[in-house]
Parts: structure tokens; C-alpha cells; sequence
């Protein structure tokens, strides 16, 4: 008799309208991380070079939309750091128009990816570079709270540090309101009674006291355009794909749960080009929200996604001039708290470090400080990748053997049997070239491959090279033992490589 064994049912936003608890649980970490998107927002506008009330309508715009179409219930997406670093050139060489343009074309490409599978090429990020990108997210986001701290009034610190004490300490009391809320709105309500002047929200820039309108970018629908516009909406597109794909692979992994990538990826896509109609600067998914949202406040369906979008928005409009007396040293207490809560402490335990390969810790430690020194999701991934390829290759090719061994024949002729072992392809079968005895071997050589596996053409190009060698000395090669794709691959590649 076999079981089958089941990941537990993700809660759906009818449960959730059934049931109070989960109800209230939903909206208020829609209530919590709506007010802590709005400073996020606000300086990623800054950083692309465009007017807060851009950062603030796309966020609100990515939210909602990625609510209905997201394949990860309950992540956020918004406008990004990330995103913003992209599209930043486009902003101050040509315009907001073409900003625009650029988010609307970057948002195509991730549909057209999405549709194509890109989002399968996430099963080839080893977990050693997950680790990395997860602790270099709460690093970078720790690191987004040090200008907050630089330069403003003494009071600012014991202000976080009490924000802290209470997020730390009021979920061993209570979980019936979230703990982020109860500090923000203590901190608040603490700087208005006591007339404090210490830096607020609406210090970060003007909140906007409109709605969201629809919006045509006046581009010309040419060629050029889209070379202008091209280079920069494909980076905007991977990037946003990347960093949407690893964080809800991240929430997959807290809630036990699993999600739809391939509609995360062109759900992100929609999300954008909805955002671009908008006017929006385009985003992906934020970890630091999200966690606030899953980890923080426990939410687990799209109904607290689309709450963060709907309450971000009438924070801002119906009550900007509220929010923006909200103390940034709560909001900073919030995302330090985030920040330690996101990074994989068990990861830099020296007993974890003494247990763990020397290359794995590389490809983590790569990822980390590449992330961290650029700032950029993408590369600090694609080169924990790389070094985790390399890293493995090296090992694999180190696994290959070849034992050499004299055999006489009935008739008294002497000949040499080479049995080649394990896995053969670019970096190991570089090496076998330099196994073989050319000068001292006699008339006969047979290359015995039954042990092992021909990969790829450059391991038929060694082959070849290997006979070659041989036949230049008089002396004939016999290649036995492969297996029917080796023996295709061989037949097929063998005598056509030469010169490449």
C-alpha cells in the first residue's frame, strides 16, 4: 500500500471572507504594508529620477493587478530598487515618455517569457545561491535604513529602538494586531503628543492628491524607438522575472505551500503593462513587503496583496497629510526587524560553516557580496550561478579516471585497454587528451567507454584528437563501450570538428 504525501492546501480569499480571523489577519497586513510602501515607493521614484507620486501610483497599480494575476498568493509586487536602477538612463537621456514606453515593452517581453517557460530555468538556481540572495536582500534592505539614521535628531534613536522592543515583544503577548502596526501607530501618536520634530514621511517627498489616470506615452511608433527603448526594457524584464521568481520561491518555502511560476512570470508581465497605461515606472516583487506581509503578519491569500494595493492608495490620496506625519524612525524600526528576519542566520552558524563544502559556502559568500556591492538582484545571481557551474564542473571533472591496462592477445600480440570513468564533457574531457602513453603503446589501443558517458561535441573533438595522434604513429584506435546516445553523439560529431 503507497501514500502519497500532500503539501498543505493553500488558504483561499472565500475561506479567508468566511472566516474572521483570517479576515482581520489579511487586512491589517494589507493596512501594515501598505504604510510601509509608501517611504519604498518614494525613494525608488527618487532613484529612477521621477516624481514620487510615479513610484506611488505603480505601486499601487502592480499590487492590485498582481493580486488577481500573480501566481503566488500573497506576495507583494510594487515599484522596486531594482527596477529602478534598470530604468533610471531611460528617465534622465530621453524622458519620462519613453520611460514609460520602456515599461510597457518590458512588460510584453516578461509576458512573452512567461508563456515560453522561462519560469522552468528557476529548477537550475542552485539553493547554495537562493541562501546568498536572500541574505544579501536583508543586508541591502538593513543598508536602505542607515541614511535614516544619518544626521537627524538624537531622539530618532531611542525611538527605533522602542519600535524595535515592541515588534520584538508584543507577539509573546498578542498576535491579534499585527506588531509593526501597534509601533508605527504608537511611535505616531507618541511624536504628535509630544510635538516632536524629528524626520517624517512627507520628509521623503510630496504624496500625490489624485487618482491614478489612464496614459498614452507620446513616443513615435518607430524602429528607432525601439532601440532606444529595447536594451533597457529586456534588462528591466529578466530582472523583474528573476527577482519575482526567487522571492516566490522563498514564500513557497515559509508557507509549504506550492505556486503557479509560469503565471508569476506572465502575470508580472500584465502587472506592468498595466502600470505602463497608468503611467507607472514598473516593478516585481519586494521581499521586504512580502515578508512583513507573510512572515510578519501571517497573511497567506491575495486578498492582503490587493488590501496593500487599495489601502497604499487611500493612505496617500484621502490621507496624505496624516501619513506624511508618520516618523520614518518607525518605519525604519519595521524594515531593521524585517532585515534580521529575512537573513538566514543557520546559514553563517560556525557549526553550519565547519559541515558545508568550502564550495558551497563560495557560491553563497559570491552571492552575497556581488548582490551587495552592485546593488543588483540579477548579476549577484547570474554570478552565483556561474561560480556555482564552475564550481561543479571542476568537481565532476576531477571524478573522471583512466586506468591503462596491457593485454595479450592469443596469437602473442600485445595490446593497450584504456577504461575511461565517469562523466565526460568540456572540462573533463579537456584532460584526457594527456592520459594516453602515444610513444610507449603498442600497435593496438582500445578505448573502453562502457564506464562512462560522452556529453558533449568537445569531448568527441578530444576523441578525435586522441585517434588522431595514435594513427600519426602507425597505431590503431578501437572505441568500444557506448552507450546508444554516446554512440549517437559520437557518429554524428566524430571527423566534423576539426579546426573549431
Amino acid at each position: 500500500m503507497s501514500t502519497t504525501l500532500r503539501t498543505p492546501a493553500e488558504p483561499t480569499v472565500r475561506a479567508a471572507l468566511r472566516s474572521p480571523k483570517m479576515l482581520r489577519t489579511e487586512v491589517l497586513a494589507g493596512l501594515v504594508v501598505a504604510l510601509a510602501l509608501i517611504p519604498e515607493a518614494i525613494s525608488f521614484s527618487i532613484i529612477a529620477g521621477v516624481d514620487p507620486r510615479i513610484g506611488l501610483f505603480a505601486s499601487f497599480t502592480m499590487a492590485v493587478s498582481i493580486a488577481f494575476l500573480g501566481g503566488r498568493p500573497a506576495m507583494i509586487s510594487a515599484a522596486t530598487g531594482a527596477i529602478a536602477l534598470v530604468i533610471a538612463p531611460v528617465v534622465r537621456d530621453h524622458g519620462y515618455d519613453y520611460l514609460v514606453a520602456t515599461v510597457l515593452l518590458g512588460g510584453v517581453i516578461q509576458v512573452v517569457l512567461g508563456l515560453l517557460g522561462v519560469a522552468r530555468l528557476m529548477r537550475f538556481v542552485p539553493r547554495q545561491v537562493m541562501v546568498g540572495f536572500v541574505n544579501a536582500l536583508a543586508i541591502l534592505i538593513f543598508l536602505a535604513q542607515v541614511p535614516h539614521v544619518i544626521d537627524v535628531p538624537w531622539l530618532v534613536y531611542p525611538m527605533i529602538a522602542v519600535g524595535i522592543a515592541i515588534i520584538v515583544a508584543l507577539p509573546r503577548v498578542t498576535k491579534v494586531v499585527p506588531a509593526p502596526l501597534v509601533a508605527i501607530v504608537a511611535l505616531t501618536a507618541f511624536t504628535l503628543l509630544a510635538a516632536l520634530d524629528v524626520p517624517d514621511v512627507g520628509d521623503e517627498g510630496e504624496l500625490p492628491d489624485s487618482l491614478p489616470s489612464l496614459f498614452l506615452p507620446d513616443v513615435p511608433f518607430t524602429l528607432d524607438t525601439v532601440q532606444i527603448i529595447g536594451p533597457y526594457a529586456l534588462a528591466m524584464a529578466l530582472v523583474g522575472l528573476l527577482e519575482s521568481l526567487l522571492t516566490a520561491k522563498l514564500v513557497d518555502d515559509i508557507t509549504d505551500t506550492h505556486s503557479d511560476k509560469t503565471r508569476e512570470a506572465w502575470g508580472q508581465g500584465a502587472a506592468n503593462v498595466i502600470t505602463g497605461f497608468f503611467g507607472g515606472m514598473g516593478g516585481c516583487a519586494m521581499i521586504g513587503q512580502t515578508m512583513i506581509n507573510v512572515k510578519v503578519s501571517g497573511a497567506r491569500t491575495r486578498l492582503s496583496t490587493f488590501l496593500a494595493g487599495v489601502f497604499l492608495l487611500i493612505l496617500v490620496v484621502g490621507f496624505g497629510d496624516i501619513v506624511a506625519l508618520i516618523p520614518m524612525a518607525a518605519l525604519v524600526a519595521v524594515m531593521i526587524m524585517v532585515a534580521v528576519g529575512t537573513f538566514d542566520w543557520h546559514s553563517v552558524q560556525p557549526a553550519t560553516l565547519r559541515r558545508m563544502p568550502k564550495s558551497e559556502t563560495t557560491v553563497m559568500v559570491a552571492t552575497v557580496v556581488v548582490t551587495v556591492a552592485t546593488h543588483n538582484l540579477a548579476i549577484g545571481v547570474g554570478v552565483g550561478v556561474l561560480v556555482a557551474m564552475t564550481l561543479f564542473a571542476r568537481r565532476v571533472a576531477h571524478l573522471t579516471e583512466t586506468n591503462r591496462e596491457l593485454v595479450t592477445d592469443r596469437d602473442g600480440t600485445t595490446s593497450v585497454v584504456y577504461r575511461v570513468t565517469g562523466e565526460l564533457f568540456f572540462a573533463s574531457s579537456n584532460d584526457l587528451y594527456t592520459q594516453f602513453e602515444y610513444a610507449d603503446d603498442p600497435a593496438r589501443v582500445v578505448i573502453d567507454l562502457s564506464r562512462s558517458h560522452v556529453w558533449d561535441a568537445s569531448t568527441v573533438a578530444a576523441l578525435d584528437a586522441i585517434t588522431t595522434k595514435y594513427r600519426r604513429k602507425g597505431k590503431t584506435v578501437e572505441i568500444t563501450g557506448l552507450d546508444p546516445s554516446s554512440a549517437e553523439r559520437h557518429e554524428r560529431l566524430s571527423g566534423s570538428l576539426a579546426g573549431h
